[in-house]
């Protein structure tokens, strides 16, 4: 195994988010050549999940809740 170490200074949040999911990237496509990476980051996996998804979220909303407008107006 070998390791590298990265120390990133200067960097905006936003560009942290970018250089992590451009990491990502980068270890899906040297998979299919057998090279297993591993990424260790503060956050990570919620920082990938939110950049790879494809805008839609997954909030179910109750149809049944009563409320006061419901009682108002049916």
């Amino acid at each position: 195994m070998k390791t590298i170490t990265l120390n990133v200074e200067g960097i905006s949040q936003n560009q942290w988010s970018t250089f992590l999911l451009e990491l990502n990237l980068m270890k899906k496509a040297w998979k299919r050549y057998g090279v297993e990476v591993e990424l260790k980051a503060p956050n990570l996996n919620k920082i990938i999940s939110q950049g790879t998804s494809n805008g839609e979220k997954s909030i179910h909303y109750k149809k049944n809740k009563n409320n006061h407008i419901k009682n108002i107006f049916g």
